[in-house]
Parts: structure tokens; C-alpha cells; sequence
């Protein structure tokens, strides 16, 4: 028997000063019983984060082709390809050809999927943003989860702070980024670099 998605719903008071923007958003977002609650939240966090007219979320894990979210124009053109987690690189690849821009947003230790985007062939893999929260943030953020979930949600300078039943949960967002260092025989070697972001 096929296990059934559970419908959450979220109600957002988005005041994003990094972009101007202040919105009050009403999702309903299906939760599959075999997706985790990190990665749950951290496709509600990118989705806000990157919230714009045609943005969508995907079919989540009942569709592994698709971004977990990922912003189209009125032609149906794919401008911004959203993954969550540690992607592989073979689907970072194939994102860069579908999509103008790629973001990974990550709860786990970017480190490794930058080790592993350094030793595989990525289409652009140097215009790819990646996105980190701590573990421990995500860890005491999913344990407000309800089936009606309200939030206040604030980013100003980098810092995200979510604000639940009058409890604050503050961190900074991380940006990693992989520049271009040189090339040896037409092969581009890369570094990362760590920066909290601004805007």
C-alpha cells in the first residue's frame, strides 16, 4: 500500500529586508512520510527565501527528476533551479543545462558536496550558489512542526530569524561559493570560498 502525503500548512508574515520584500504568504505544502523534517523545512526556508511570481514547489520526493523548487517565466522557461540536502553532481550537472541559475540550500556540512563538486564534471559548477544553515538551527526549528504553522520570518544582513508561537530562532545564512583558481590542460581547478550572506 503507497503512503500518502500529509497537506501542512504555513502561514508566513515575510519581512525580507535584504530584497524589499514584505508579504504574507498561505502555503499548503504535501510532506511525504519518508521525507525528513530538516529537509521539509529547509524546502519551506528556499522557497521563502527565493520567493518571486513563479516560483513553485515541485511533487517533492514523488517527483526525483525535479528541483525540490524552482522559479519558471510565462513561456515556462526554467530560470532558477532549487535543490535541497547534498545533490549529486550528475543532477548539478544536468540543473546548469536545464536552468540560468542553480541554488542549493543545504542543512548538512557543505563541505561535503563542495569536496565532491571539485572532483566531478559540473556544467558551471563555479555559478552554482550554495546556501547552509547550522544542523542545530534546523534541529530546534523542526520541533515547533504542526499541521497549521504560523511564522514571522525576517532576513535583514544575512541574518534569518524565524519567529514561532513567540519563540525566536536566529542564525546566519551562509553563502559558499566555487571560483574558478586556474586551468591545467583545458580542466579547471576550483576553491571555495565561505562567506556570510549580505543581501
Amino acid at each position: 500500500m503507497a503512503l500518502t502525503s500529509t497537506m501542512i500548512r504555513f502561514q508566513i508574515k515575510v519581512s525580507d529586508v535584504d530584497r524589499g520584500l514584505y508579504e504574507t504568504l498561505e502555503l499548503r505544502v504535501a510532506k511525504h512520510p519518508s521525507e525528513s523534517e530538516p529537509f521539509f523545512f529547509m524546502r519551506i526556508i528556499a522557497y521563502v527565501l527565493n520567493f518571486q511570481e513563479g516560483i513553485e514547489f515541485s511533487g517533492g520526493i514523488g517527483s526525483p527528476d525535479d528541483p525540490s523548487v524552482f522559479i519558471k517565466d510565462l513561456t515556462g522557461q526554467m530560470l532558477t533551479w532549487i535543490d535541497i540536502g547534498n545533490p549529486s553532481g550528475k543532477r548539478l550537472h544536468k540543473a546548469g543545462k536545464v536552468a540560468k541559475n542553480v541554488r542549493v540550500y543545504t542543512y548538512r556540512d557543505p563541505k561535503i558536496l563542495l569536496d565532491e563538486l571539485s572532483h566531478e564534471e559540473v556544467y558551471k559548477k563555479e555559478a552554482i550558489g550554495l546556501y547552509s544553515l547550522p544542523p542545530k538551527f534546523m534541529n530546534s526549528l523542526v520541533e515547533t512542526l504542526m499541521k497549521d504553522n504560523q511564522w514571522e520570518f525576517l532576513q535583514n544582513e544575512g541574518e534569518l530569524s524565524i519567529t514561532v508561537n513567540d519563540k525566536i530562532f536566529s542564525t546566519e545564512l551562509t553563502q559558499h561559493r566555487i571560483y574558478t583558481k586556474g586551468t591545467t590542460k583545458g580542466t579547471a581547478s576550483f576553491w571555495f570560498v565561505s562567506l556570510v550572506k549580505r543581501g
